[in-house]
């Protein structure tokens, strides 16, 4: 659909056409986690200035794998049914709500490009933050791309941190469980790039319930995506693999056969109804921090021997859970 109107944009281009174009696409590719993925996949297609959307494709690629983990092979030995259950809706919660907020800015970015004119005043039509309406009009006289990408990453984290990460239901009976410790040891904690040639790279997430710790695994994770060296071999990869949420997406790639373990995401999820609560914004409430807008580098870090191991150790790690939760 987004394509749709980026090739035959609306007749008359006025604000309450815009306004509801956006929310109509907003909403359609917000089903679930494969339509979020195409999604931005599609904008950076369309619009490769904005570095972001590249990033929010591959770690939304990421949430799909985690979520189909749960229905895989090994976790359902592990993890009862309520709680993947329960961890399946904490990563869509934080993932559909991150595409309610930055979607619609993406398209509001769209727009002005037709126009030829900033439309970002829209923002707050859609609740979004004062500070990444400034970042945006800033990107529009500047066209920084790196310091869009920082200001889009701390954004988003900061979207999330109140309504997911310290929200009572998901910090009690999530985040601060057994459950989900086992879980973060294993490998759901690290997002991964993958290439055509089966290598795999990318970084672990230490300390994920802290906002500052995100932060900063965002602003490495878009340097690595965006090294010189790797980016190509990363891009094509997403063109020519279609996202469906199992891990098989990669390990199809890899130099030896490896049986499929985890499931297509649409063949065992529903699609979930959300809805926004609240419209207090929370740059309202929390400052923004100097470290948070410092641009990180990393040096390429290639996980496909750890990988490996890590899967030898999974079957084992089960095995030790599945006694330790019978006691």
């Amino acid at each position: 659909m987004f394509l749709k109107y980026l090739n035959n944009p609306p007749l008359i281009l006025n604000e309450d056409n815009i306004l509801h174009d956006i929310r109509s696409v907003t909403g359609y590719k917000n089903r679930d986690n494969i339509s979020r993925t195409a999604a931005y996949q599609q904008f950076f297609r369309a619009y490769p200035e904005i570095k972001w959307s590249f990033l929010a494709s591959m770690v939304s690629r990421n949430a799909g794998w985690n979520m189909c983990d749960l229905e895989g092979f090994w976790l359902p030995r592990a993890l009862s049914d309520d709680y993947r259950k329960t961890l399946f809706l904490t990563y869509e919660r934080a993932n559909w709500l991150i595409f309610d907020d930055a979607y619609p800015q993406l398209l509001l970015y769209h727009y002005s490009t037709k126009i030829g004119k900033p439309m970002f005043h829209l923002c707050r039509k859609f609740n979004i933050s004062e500070y990444i309406e400034r970042e945006w009009l800033f990107f529009w006289e500047h066209r920084d791309q790196e310091r869009l990408m920082t200001a889009l990453i701390v954004n988003e984290q900061n979207l999330i941190e109140q309504p997911v990460l310290q929200h009572p239901y998901y910090n009690n009976w999530v985040f601060k469980s057994f459950s989900f410790l086992f879980q973060d040891w294993l490998h759901f904690s690290t997002v991964l790039f993958p290439t055509m040639d089966g290598r795999l790279y990318g970084l672990s997430a230490y300390n994920f319930r802290n906002l500052d710790s995100r932060i900063e695994l965002g602003k490495k994770l878009g340097s690595i995506l965006f090294s010189k060296e790797l980016y190509p071999h990363f891009l094509h990869f997403t063109v020519c693999t279609e996202h469906t949420g199992s891990r098989n997406d990669y390990e199809q790639y890899f130099p030896y056969k490896k049986t499929r373990e985890t499931p297509f995401l649409r063949t065992v999820y529903p699609v979930i109804n959300h809805h926004r609560n609240g419209t207090e914004l929370w740059d309202t409430h929390r400052k923004i921090k100097k470290k948070w807008l410092i641009e990180q580098s990393v040096e390429k870090a290639e996980l496909t021997r750890w990988y490996k191991s890590k899967q030898k150790q999974l079957e084992a790690g089960v095995a030790v859970f599945s006694l330790l939760m019978r006691k």
